[in-house]
């Protein structure tokens, strides 16, 4: 009897261990990535963009690659504070990719899809109106606003389809906005203040 305690007292610590170093280290990783999410919606929150920028991109390094919603939800995240701290190219590549790779994937969560397209709008219609002032042709920055009109048109119908009224009534603004940008004059386009967010 003494002997069979004393292996079960002996075996608590071996298995105390190899938890530690097998699956609780995920968990560790996991607690590590969670803590820099909130200092970075914090930080987002107090409008502090690139060290919410930074603290995304941590956090995603931390994820384990079998935690897909939580990484697209963090890229959305980052793509949003890359936007405020004049990364927009880089926000909008990364929001095509996610996008896309949404689309692809049949157990995509809708609402994370309908907001990364969501992101990826407004960085096209941001890249549109600087591509305007560069001077750039037509036939450069119709193709990205295009695209915005056509997603902010898709994201209204699907809000109001859902009877969510405050996002569609925000998506059709978004839309109308993307129709002036558009047929706005170069010179009129010139006089006004750079929009944000």
């Amino acid at each position: 009897m003494r002997m069979a305690l004393l292996v079960c007292w002996l075996i608590i610590p071996v298995a105390a261990g190899a938890y530690h170093f097998g699956p609780g280290q995920q968990r560790i990783l996991l607690d590590d990535a969670q803590a820099l999410i909130e200092q970075a919606q914090h930080d987002a929150a107090n409008e502090q963009w690139a060290a919410a920028e930074t603290k995304y991109q941590r956090a995603l390094e931390l994820l384990p690659s079998d935690r897909v919603r939580d990484q697209r939800r963090v890229r959305i995240e980052r793509a949003k504070a890359q936007m405020m701290v004049k990364k927009l190219p880089v926000a909008h590549q990364d929001m095509k990719a996610l996008v896309e790779e949404m689309q692809e994937d049949e157990d995509a969560d809708p609402a994370l899809l309908n907001e990364s397209r969501q992101v990826l709008a407004n960085s096209q219609y941001y890249i549109t109106w600087l591509m305007r002032l560069e001077g750039k042709s037509k036939s450069e920055w119709e193709p990205e606003i295009e695209s915005a009109r056509q997603t902010f048109r898709l994201l209204a119908y699907e809000a109001e389809k859902s009877g969510d009224q405050a996002t569609a009534e925000r998506n059709q603004k978004d839309l109308e906005s993307s129709i002036r940008l558009a047929r706005m004059d170069l010179s009129e386009l010139q006089g006004l203040p750079l929009p944000s967010q």
